[in-house]
């Protein structure tokens, strides 16, 4: 199967993949690759951290699944560039599982969540994410920004004092005076440095660059400020195969179950979300379901080898395409640098001032938020421009997957209610005294209250002809609204004759006793499939 295994791919294209521009005979940028690697693995490991915390799990739990997700959406993912790991949206679902039955259980559930993502990848569903609708994904980019905005503003906290909250660590005690001012100085020069770094080279990404010298500065002048090591040691080995202690009981199955479901689908709707923006920056399409097999692979090895899961991370992405990330090498890199800095090199990444990483963060959600949806929210109708503060609000305030959910139903509704009101009819006689009515619009099941409206049955002629040439005929209740209509002209001693109707149509209507009208250029689409017998007047299937 060409969507879930490298071997697969043409053999230019997987060269292509982890070669930028396919320059390899000149290192072209393969350097910048490597850098936004490394910028990508530093801005992982707090991430990692606190998010484990928010699970109630070890630290290296955390840590190793952003390693081993990271590792194998880069090898086989769906698109090129994008950074998976541990993430908050994940966390927040996983926390009373193992405050109720342990460790072990979260680790046979991320296996499961694994096995249906795999499953949901082979039979290609998630090509449903073309569903979501573009003011959606407003509200999700701006609500997604926003949470990482609040996230940061716990790095503000006395390290050891926060506790864990939905969308992070809180309820800790904030720094005040010089230990603030220092902290918020230290933020201000990071992003400075990110924004001007561009202006004056491109050879090193500007977060790397932030990061360097702000931890540079702090380390050579010895600041007191919260650095990595503030918030766990991270130091470890390399992570082993364990497979969960669990009973093999169906009554383990019952409770992991339903987490496992809820967890592949939250991990799954940011993933593809998250591929589809990458995919607007970097100008590719398509991955989806390859995606899908990448996030459930990745859980599910991550499950062997105690990790707590993961899926896309919207922040680390964009710092990695920023930086100049457009291939897998950015990525495996970013997963090898993370191991790496467990194995030997803790020390010195625990060094690392929470401040650098924060102002990463901050301009990540500065690049994030979709600023012209203000302007576009003056211009689109008003329906959209709820979804997109509704889905923002739902996404700061629950989850991903509920905002994602909330938005595609009310923007269906709208659909489906601006639809209901475009239907209508041209009505007019014929020399032979017919009247016609040319139907205008869709006919499904919000419309047809509106389609039997439009008929005149007292009034009408003896001979009725219903024209569907500009109209289509949706749904079930579209046929019933039809078979209602037919009966009561019938019930008045009068004809009616229906033309450009479906094949399918012609046939789920053939016993109706209505004169059906063939036609050369009659439509070719699907209306329902095994209509079964309901009155005397429709029967048939097809």
């Amino acid at each position: 199967m060409t969507n879930n295994i490298l071997a697969g791919l043409p053999a230019r294209r997987v060269f292509a993949d982890f070669v930028p521009n396919s320059r390899v005979q000149d290192g072209g940028k393969l350097h910048v690759e490597l850098l936004a690697g490394l910028t990508v693995a530093l801005a992982l490991v707090p991430e990692a951290v606190a998010f484990a915390f928010v699970a109630g799990v070890h630290p290296l739990v955390g840590l190793y699944a952003a390693f081993i997700v990271g590792l194998i959406t880069a090898l086989i993912g769906g698109r090129p560039g994008m950074i998976s790991g541990a993430t908050g949206a994940l966390a927040v679902v996983m926390v009373s599982l193992v405050a109720t039955h342990g460790v072990e259980y979260l680790f046979a559930t991320v296996v499961l969540m694994g096995l249906i993502q795999i499953a949901v990848g082979v039979l290609r569903w998630g090509k449903f994410i073309r569903l979501v609708p573009h003011p959606v994904m407003l509200g999700f980019v701006n609500g997604l920004a926003i949470v990482i905005f609040l996230a940061q503003l716990t790095q503000f906290q006395v390290p050891g004092t926060a506790e864990v909250s939905g969308h992070g660590m809180s309820g800790g005690e904030w720094l005040s005076g010089l230990p603030l001012v220092l902290m918020l100085a230290l933020v201000a020069l990071t992003m400075a440095i990110i924004w001007v770094m561009p202006r004056v080279t491109k050879a090193v990404p500007a977060p790397l660059a932030g990061i360097a010298i702000v931890a540079l500065i702090v380390i050579a002048f010895g600041l007191d400020v919260p650095r990595v090591g503030d918030l766990a040691s991270i130091e470890g080995g390399l992570p082993a195969f364990h497979i969960p202690m669990v009973p093999l009981t169906w009554e383990t199955f019952e409770i992991i179950l339903p987490y496992a479901l809820i967890l592949a689908a939250i991990g799954l709707i940011e993933s593809l979300l998250t591929l589809n923006l990458v995919g607007d920056i970097t100008g590719k399409r398509g991955g989806a379901s390859q995606e899908c097999i990448a996030q459930g692979t990745a859980n599910t090895v991550t499950g062997f080898f105690g990790g707590m899961g993961g899926c896309a991370m919207i922040g680390q992405s964009m710092i990695n395409v920023k930086s100049g990330g457009r291939t897998r090498l950015s990525g495996i890199s970013a997963a090898l640098f993370l191991l790496l800095f467990i194995l030997v090199a803790s020390p010195l990444i625990e060094q690392i001032p929470l401040a650098a990483l924060v102002g990463v963060m901050f301009m990540v959600v500065i690049g994030t938020f979709a600023w012209n949806s203000f302007r576009i929210m003056r211009r689109v109708p008003k329906s959209d421009a709820v979804v997109i503060v509704l889905v923002t609000v739902v996404t700061v305030a629950y989850d991903l997957a509920t905002a994602v959910v909330v938005g595609v139903i009310v923007s269906a509704l709208t659909y489906a209610w601006n639809n209901a009101t475009r239907i209508r009819a041209k009505r007019y006689d014929t020399p032979e005294g017919a009247r016609v009515y040319q139907v205008q619009g869709p006919l499904f099941f919000g419309s047809t209250e509106g389609f039997t409206e439009l008929f005149n049955i007292a009034d009408d002629p003896s001979k009725v002809i219903v024209d569907f040439a500009e109209s289509r005929v949706v749904d079930q209740s579209a046929l019933s609204a039809i078979e209602a209509i037919a009966e009561k002209y019938q019930a008045a001693g009068k004809t009616i004759q229906l033309r450009h109707l479906s094949r399918d149509c012609h046939q789920l209507l053939a016993n109706s006793g209505q004169l059906i009208v063939d036609s050369e250029n009659d439509p070719d689409y699907q209306v329902a499939t095994d209509y079964s017998v309901r009155t005397g007047i429709l029967s048939g299937g097809h």
